[in-house]
């Protein structure tokens, strides 16, 4: 008899549904003639469970005290005698009662399956052993019960169990996980729906990784070399050189494209460690390989491009992303193919993405304007010339004739000209004097000596360096006009990325930097002002960042007898001030580098003018961002000026008709209600003038708080006094250990009162307000709860804006002040104040505060 199957239901948390859908499950194997019974299932009085359950088999529970208590665990040895084909056991990482066989459920689990019993079971993610420490980090609550990963990875299969976070948070409130007594203290504790939304993905990636796993098992066990795309796995490879950063960020982005792609960096040394380039680079990159959520690599191997292969081979990836080479063309065809150009023949199925970087060269360097024939071309017409020539006159040996002299005569002017092609009008003309003088003393009679009798020879000579002169003055016009137009293209493209750089906006002055740094072909260029940097883009090669002083550099070379890189300064703009303000400094372009010709220069005054603009565009956002919170400012002093106009008119007009019916003669009990009325209204009045002076202290930042160790029982009787709210009309749920928490309590009897007044106006009649309280993570939270119509999700925001009642046309309401200054006040007291919805309908305010320090925490230094 073989060993039975695990097949494991996980959950991202309590109430998804595992249990049910294992006995759903378990009713399908049943209907299929499966000999199937409960070993243990866990309802905790959820009526859906109890139902699912119905009609099976049960193993009764074997009955053990502890602590007094009497537990009901799973009974191994009558599952086990009882032999059934499917045995369903709930809550896998259960730790059973001292005294049974095993300390751990997923041990019973085990001896099943050893006894040849396939066993559906279910877990949360909280319990997976390796997660533990990521979950308390979530949630804060530690899980002392935990099963090990390698009787997952045992298991024959794990099935994901999925809701959304905010239907489970509806099924919570609904009654349909926990009572209701623990409803409103779970949803502001463990299940939050941070939490909830952290444990889901958690949960999603863990068996992602399984399932990459056991793919990969399946690929090794059938040898299967090929690529499989299930998702993007990005390797770079690194040299330690200075673009490895620059190709770690490509292959992020190139990872990032798919979802749950991954970024592999590898670094491939030699044997004897004389690979090694920088240490120090490949530590940064290394760093920065991690802060991008990739993995290093190190393989020691003297092949490099086929240990690269192999590594993407080994790792199923999809990409390979390598830096271009630093090498000359001349290098590599001496050296043969490099590293890259061997990667991509032996990739096969693997992309190859050959990334630029500045190492390589610029890619924007202009091409320059000095000579119209490179020295390499020069240098080459040469080497044709004294390698051509012999090879030319051997071969006019071989064949001469007494009647070849006029293919002779050809020869040597093809030679010419070809020459004059090549290198210009000094090869050309070095050709035509070798070409004479070898024709004249192999050639021509007498031979071999270099003697003009004839008056016709020596006008062949004339006539062999005259048209050296022609074609080569041809070839260099051509060249001449070759590169005008190549550095009019370089030009144009230069202006047009300009152009695009100042209409993308805020990174339009470092975009016009790296640009004309890049243009130049300069060690640096800085952006300065008042001897301050403000934007800067340096070759690899340059550390300094700080703005060079004027006559630092001529005497430090003066000193040490070295020559000075060249600085110009170019001044940017005199009148980038904001208008109205006083009158700014004016910037300076830095070029540290080589000196800049007359054409340069007239390319650089049109990115001096692009870089005013762009600075003058800077300066206008400045200030049109200052001017925007004096409009708003503007504006919420107009609606104070007509709120008030109104809320003061309608106490002051009840006052004052009252004291005017004082003055006449009326019954005592006409007097004692308009007495009454007056000093209602002197209230309602003293009370609305409190809150707009709070509410202006709150803004300017003068909120006078006296924070200390608060007990919530010490302040809610007050402000239940002074809402006059009975059981009818709250409910408290408060905890009979919360700790104390730094507050000020005049501040926060205001902040409950104004939400507690809130709630109790917009609730439903018959419903009544809850008010909640839950310590977390070094927080306490006190949540005043209703059943009222709720607010919009995107309109949340605006009912702590001062006079804002969110259309409430009822004037009897006041300024809508209330909100405004509550969380005014929470902040002052160095707390926060949310609004969430109710499960089920309804608004939740969630007051945030921090839990008092103890006295050690207070008294140790800082």
């Amino acid at each position: 008899m073989g060993r039975g199957a695990l097949r494991v239901l996980l959950g991202a948390a309590p109430g998804v549904g595992k249990t049910v859908a294992m006995l759903e499950e378990g009713r399908r194997l049943a209907d299929e003639g499966r000999d199937v019974v409960i070993a243990v299932v866990e309802s905790h009085g959820r009526a859906a469970t109890e139902a699912a359950a119905e009609g099976f088999e049960i193993v009764p529970r074997r009955g053990v005290e502890h602590r007094g208590l009497g537990l009901g665990e799973l009974d191994l040895e009558a599952v086990l005698a009882r032999a059934p084909e499917v045995a369903l056991v709930d809550e896998l990482a259960h730790t059973n009662a001292p005294g049974l066989a095993h300390e751990k459920r997923w041990r019973d689990v085990e001896a099943l399956r050893d006894a040849g019993i396939d066993v559906i079971s279910t877990v949360n993610i909280q319990h997976v052993e390796s997660l533990n420490d990521v979950v308390q980090q979530i949630t804060g609550v530690p899980q002392h019960e935990t099963v090990p990963d390698a009787v997952l990875r045992d298991a024959d299969q794990v099935e994901l169990i999925d809701l959304a976070p905010d239907a489970l948070r509806e099924r919570l409130a609904a009654g349909r996980v926990y009572p209701a007594a623990r409803v409103d203290a779970a949803l502001s504790n463990f299940f939050r729906l941070g939490n909830l939304t952290a444990l889901r993905e958690l949960a999603l990636l863990w068996l992602a990784d399984e399932v990459d796993s056991a793919l990969q098992r399946y690929r090794e066990a059938k040898g299967i070399g090929a690529a499989w795309e299930a998702r993007e796995r990005v390797v770079v490879a690194l040299t330690g050189g200075p673009e490895g950063e620059t190709l770690l960020r490509r292959g992020a982005r190139i990872a990032a494209r798919s979802a749950g792609g991954r970024l592999l960096a590898v670094h491939v040394s030699a044997p004897d460690g004389l690979r090694e380039r920088n240490p120090e680079a490949l530590a940064r990159q290394r760093s920065l390989v991690e802060s991008l959520g990739g993995s290093f690599h190190q393989l020691v191997d003297d092949d490099v491009p086929g240990a690269l292969v192999g590594f993407a081979r080994a790792s199923n990836a999809t990409q390979l992303v390598l830096g271009a080479s630093r090498r000359s063309r001349l290098a590599a065809l001496v050296t043969g193919p490099g590293i890259g150009a061997t990667v991509i023949r032996e990739s096969g199925d693997i992309d190859v993405h050959i990334v630029t970087h500045a190492a390589a060269g610029g890619r924007r360097r202009l091409p320059g304007t000095r000579g119209s024939l490179t020295v390499r071309r020069r240098v080459a017409g040469f080497a044709f010339a004294v390698v051509a020539g012999p090879l030319l006159t051997w071969l006019l040996s071989a064949v001469r004739s007494d009647e070849s002299i006029t293919t002779e005569v050809l020869a040597y002017q093809l030679l010419v000209v070809i020459a004059a092609l090549i290198g210009g009008l000094g090869p050309a003309l070095f050709s035509a004097v070798l070409s004479g003088l070898t024709l004249d003393y192999f050639f021509v009679a007498p031979l071999y000596s270099v003697t003009i009798a004839d008056p016709l020879h020596a006008l062949a000579l004339g006539l062999y360096v005259v048209i050296a002169v022609l074609v080569s003055l041809v070839v260099d016009r051509a060249a001449r006009r070759a590169r005008a137009a190549r550095r009019s293209a370089a030009e144009s493209e230069l202006l047009a990325t300009v152009a695009g750089s100042v209409l993308r906006g805020q990174d339009a002055l470092q975009a016009l930097v790296t640009v004309t740094r890049e243009a130049f072909g300069l060690s640096a260029v800085r952006l300065v002002r008042s001897g301050q940097v403000l934007y800067a883009d340096e070759s690899p090669g340059a550390t300094d960042a700080r703005p060079a002083p004027r006559d630092t550099a001529a005497e430090e070379a003066a000193r040490t007898g070295a020559a000075a890189e060249a600085v110009l300064r170019v001044p940017v703009s005199a009148a980038d001030s904001a208008p109205g303000g006083p009158p700014a400094d004016p910037a300076e372009l830095e070029l540290h580098g080589r000196p800049l010709s007359a054409a340069d220069r007239r390319l650089l005054a049109v990115i001096v003018a692009q870089l005013a603009a762009a600075l003058e565009h800077q300066g206008l956002a400045e200030t049109a961002s200052g001017l925007a919170p004096l409009a708003a400012a503007d504006r919420v002093r107009s609606a104070l000026l007509a709120a008030v106009g109104h809320d003061l008119r309608r106490p002051l007009a009840s006052a004052t008709a009252a004291v005017t019916g004082l003055r006449s003669e009326l019954p005592a009990a006409d007097r004692d209600e308009l007495l009454t009325t007056a000093e209602e209204s002197l209230a309602s009045l003293t009370r609305l003038l409190t809150d707009l002076l709070d509410v202006s202290r709150v803004e300017a930042g003068v909120l006078g708080v006296s924070l200390a160790p608060v007990e919530l029982a010490d302040v809610l009787p007050g402000v239940l006094d002074e809402l006059g709210a009975g059981p009818e009309q709250l409910e408290l749920e408060l905890p009979p250990a919360l700790p104390a928490f730094d507050a000020d309590p005049v501040l926060l009897e205001r902040v409950l009162v104004n939400l507690l007044s809130n709630a109790l106006r917009f609730s439903p009649a018959g419903e009544r307000v809850v008010v909640s309280a839950s310590a977390f993570a070094g927080r306490v939270e006190l949540r005043v709860v209703d059943r009222g119509p709720g607010i919009p999700a995107d309109r949340r925001s605006e009912v702590f804006v001062p006079f804002q009642r969110l259309g409430d046309l009822d004037n009897a309401t006041g300024l809508g002040l209330g909100l405004a200054l509550s969380k005014g006040f929470a902040e002052g007291m160095g707390g926060s104040l949310e609004a969430e919805d109710t499960p089920g309908g309804g608004l939740t305010m969630v007051v945030s505060l921090p839990v008092a320090r103890t006295d050690d925490a207070q008294e140790a230094p800082e």
